[in-house]
């Protein structure tokens, strides 16, 4: 037997177990979300206290969960959602909890306890389910879309445009970013009207961008779920990482009033997730300072999200005492840096000239780029 031969079967091997293992993970993250999506319908419809909470459920369930990571009102809200929209999931809810009876043991108001409790259903779950018009079978769901592109496919209140994204998205494996744009880009209505459809299918498949395997377990949802840290999974490449890594020591080292506070900070904003790169306070200017690092050319969609990002910690985050919140927007190519500063609006230019005196020069920061960037292609 050849090295390279005994080489090749090993990294088969784990890439096929790997896969494996991402999928595995999907679809137990997909049937949690959808029997908690259950439970809350019933409990809604069927439980005994549930006049005691009314319209406010959502918000006291993300108020008491916080042992579960990443469980807010939108997240349970989505997970109604999902089972409201796909019924056909069901039997293999059953299955699995024939197979794995979810138990605990549980404690009563009145402090009594009570062993070995199963998690029931109110309902009637069965095994036996009629696929209604438009549905695609629960097992292909559930194994061929992660949860992540279930959450866009919840947004669409039409079976039938549902059903026609689903079939798509698993014919030609979109990412989840490559499904969005395209109900974004209203494909399906754009299908409907062409004349040739066949030749827009083509077109589409040639330009969109496919799903990697790995894609699947590096979401944020199944970095949650797992109890991982979800920054391991928003960054995109192993230069962003060593950047953001050594970007974070550079600007606590800098001597002006830097206070790290978090990184890659999760928002809502809408009905959407985004993640901050790097946030600070500074206890000199008593601002946020937000920090994005782009390993990419300038665009203005750089400026306009970071601009969103400040606008956010303007409305949601400031105390009455902190200043605006400023942002710095590092960009980088393989050849240059580039730095710019989002100040959300502010019309003293005074003001802004105070900052900037206390923030890093640009030319720091785009120095620091460059000399990171020598080191990592050296």
């Amino acid at each position: 037997m050849k090295f390279e031969i005994l080489v090749n079967s090993i990294e088969l091997t784990h890439s096929h177990f790997q896969q494996q293992a991402n999928k595995a993970v999907n679809v137990s993250l997909t049937l949690r979300n959808w029997l908690i999506g259950c439970y809350i319908v019933e409990f809604e419809q069927k439980g005994e206290d549930r006049a005691k909470y009314g319209d406010k459920l959502l918000v006291k369930l993300a108020k008491h969960c916080t042992a579960i990571k990443g469980m807010d009102e939108r997240t349970f809200r989505n997970f109604r959602q999902f089972y409201l929209f796909y019924p056909q999931i069901q039997p293999l809810i059953v299955q699995q909890l024939q197979l794995n009876p979810i138990r605990r043991s549980l404690t009563t108001e009145s402090g009594n306890e009570i062993k070995n409790e199963q998690l029931s259903i109110w309902g009637s779950l069965t095994t036996e389910f009629q696929l209604a018009e438009f549905q695609l079978k629960g097992e292909v769901i559930v194994q061929q879309l992660s949860y992540t592109h279930i959450e866009q496919l919840i947004r669409i209140d039409d079976n039938l445009k549902r059903t026609y994204y689903e079939i798509q998205c698993i014919k030609s494996s979109w990412s989840v970013r490559e499904l969005k744009r395209q109900i974004n880009s209203l494909y399906y209505e754009r299908s409907g009207l062409s004349a040739k459809s066949e030749l827009l299918s083509e077109i589409v498949k040639q330009k969109a961008e496919t799903a990697n395997p790995t894609d699947i377990v590096k979401s944020v949802y199944a970095f949650e779920f797992l109890g991982l840290k979800t920054k391991d999974a928003v960054e995109e490449s192993d230069l962003e990482t060593a950047l953001l890594d050594h970007l974070q020591d550079f600007m606590m080292e800098m001597g002006h009033g830097f206070c790290f506070e978090a990184r890659q900070k999760k928002i809502l904003i809408g009905d959407e997730y985004f993640f901050i790169d790097l946030v600070f306070y500074h206890r000199i200017l008593k601002c946020h300072v937000l920090v994005e690092l782009k390993v990419e050319d300038f665009n203005h969609h750089n400026i306009g999200q970071l601009n969103t990002y400040v606008n956010y910690y303007k409305a949601k985050e400031m105390q009455t005492d902190d200043n605006p919140t400023v942002g710095i927007l590092l960009v980088t190519n393989k050849n240059n840096a580039l730095v710019e500063f989002a100040t959300a609006s502010m019309d003293n230019h005074l003001f802004v000239s105070k900052y900037l005196l206390e923030l890093p020069k640009k030319e720091q920061l785009e120095a620091f780029i460059n000399n990171e960037l020598i080191k990592w292609n050296s």
